[in-house]
């Protein structure tokens, strides 16, 4: 048998074998690493966070929910990273922040948030002055903890002192008398601008929430991070700080979004409660091809132990597509 046609055989075994398998000619001549990729890229998830502050809520002393029990629960849970609320950590020493970046580490958990508090919102000097060094501080310990982003505040006008009140009013609140909203947005803007340098040193990103105040609403966050215009500075998006045209306001911000806090509601909120059509969420920021964490806030009445899983389950689904 000369060559020509044993290898006119060979070819049309393999021919054979592959249709049997239903491979077409063109898959068959594919590396298996580009038949996996095909098969890998049908299914596309963001990978999910649970915020610390879910199990906690202010309910009570820090001291019973420690981080590290937060932790092992967001662990057992099936949950892929967490996010650290500085308000209730018990310490900044490097030690213990070490401790807690080895037990998540050991627990299968990335660090990928780190929720502070701040505002710049003061016609004192000295006041926003001491805000900036706090932030400063803040976000050195986020690179301590090597965690990548932190939420950052602009603060607001603290005419309406209680918390409950705001919330009733659904977080409008009089500008202080004598000064005016632009005057609020520069002290803003030249306080954020301070902390750039550090951020860009450490290499965490600041995401400006929009979180009552000054950042109510999306135009605010937008004009403050344009303003400053650092890569540096983005965007950490809320899906229950918009009380009003919440889907449109997200679809401003989400280009600019470097991680996205989820509200869930079970039980009742605290202060009120949201119908989220987190679909229609993940949906809006697939149009810019947001591939970041998603950061469960659980802020329902009902028993985190239940209600956090549930919210889990929820927005695993909601990420969760064909590609």
């Amino acid at each position: 048998m000369d060559t020509s046609r044993r290898s006119f055989i060979r070819k049309a075994a393999l021919v054979t074998a592959a249709t049997g398998l239903g491979i077409s000619c063109s898959e068959g001549r594919k590396t298996p690493v580009a038949r996996n990729a095909d098969v890998l890229k049908k299914i596309r998830r963001n990978r999910i966070g649970v915020s610390t502050y879910s199990f906690w809520q202010f309910n009570g002393p820090k001291e019973n929910s420690p981080i590290e029990d937060c932790i092992e629960k967001a662990a057992i849970m099936g949950f892929d990273g967490i996010e650290f609320l500085l308000m209730q950590m018990q310490s900044e020493e490097n030690s213990y922040l070490q401790k807690l970046k080895r037990q998540a580490f050991h627990a299968g958990l990335d660090l990928m948030g780190f929720s502070t508090h701040q505002g710049f919102v003061y016609p004192d000097k000295e006041t926003r002055d001491s805000e900036v060094a706090k932030s400063i501080r803040q976000i050195e310990l986020a690179y301590q903890l090597g965690i990548p982003t932190m939420r950052l505040n602009t603060g607001r006008w603290n005419t309406t002192k209680s918390f409950d009140d705001l919330m009733a009013n659904k977080g409008i609140e009089p500008i202080l008398e004598g000064y005016t909203l632009d005057q609020g947005f520069d002290w803003v803007i030249d306080s954020i601008w301070q902390l750039i340098p550090t951020a860009e040193k450490c290499g965490v990103v600041l995401g400006l929430e929009n979180h009552w105040g000054l950042g109510r609403t999306a135009e605010g966050v937008l004009r403050i991070v344009n303003a400053i215009d650092s890569p540096w500075l983005q965007i950490t998006s809320d899906t229950g700080n918009f009380l009003e045209s919440q889907y449109e306001q997200l679809e401003m911000m989400a280009p600019k979004t470097f991680l996205i806090q989820a509200k869930t509601y079970f039980g009742g909120g605290k202060w009120y409660t949201l119908d989220i059509d987190y679909k229609r969420v993940a949906d809006i920021f697939s149009k810019v091809n947001y591939q970041g964490y998603v950061s469960i806030e659980f802020e329902g009445n009902e028993d985190p132990l239940t209600a956090i899983p549930k919210s889990l389950d929820l927005i695993r689904e909601a990420f969760t597509w064909e590609a």
